[in-house]
């Protein structure tokens, strides 16, 4: 039976996998069992996008650079749909990161994608965010507390 996924939490769910490791997200794909196949419908398929950037961010657009991306589209054969598009050349990620998003679509699949891959993808990913803050506040200077060398 399938269900739609709430747009907001589809989002979440995306940008977990996304960011996630790619090693630790094959890890827990591989750990949810026997998987439904999925067809591929696109991709996975490798390109470049501009980036761009504004001054100040509301300035006149300008081109910062190009980026690698590999995105990915796959069928159930229930007949729901699942997208990627990550940043990157991971050809693997792009077509796991789909499965998990067509999947997610099915209403006995998404609690345990929840619980199994997108908890500890937005676990791991708290936990860099923790351990480079903390490495940029051990390197932080505090110009007001530093003594004028004219005694």
């Amino acid at each position: 039976m399938s269900s739609s996924i709430v747009p907001t939490k589809r989002k979440r769910m995306l940008d977990a996998f996304a960011a996630c490791d790619p090693v630790l997200l094959s890890e827990r794909y591989h750990a949810l069992g026997d998987l439904p196949a999925a067809a591929p419908v696109r991709g996975p398929e490798i390109g470049m996008i501009m980036l761009r950037g504004r001054a100040g961010g509301g300035g006149a657009p300008f081109n910062l650079g190009e980026a690698s991306v590999t995105r990915a589209s796959v069928k159930l054969a229930s007949g729901e749909v699942g997208h990627s598009l990550i940043l990157g050349r991971n050809a693997r990620k792009a077509q796991i990161v789909a499965h998990l998003d067509a999947l997610a679509q099915r209403s006995e699949w998404a609690p345990r994608i929840e619980q199994d891959v997108v908890q500890p993808a937005l676990a791991q990913r708290d936990a860099e965010r923790k351990r480079q803050a903390e490495e940029t506040e051990a390197t932080r200077v505090d110009f007001f507390t530093m003594v004028r060398g004219e005694d």
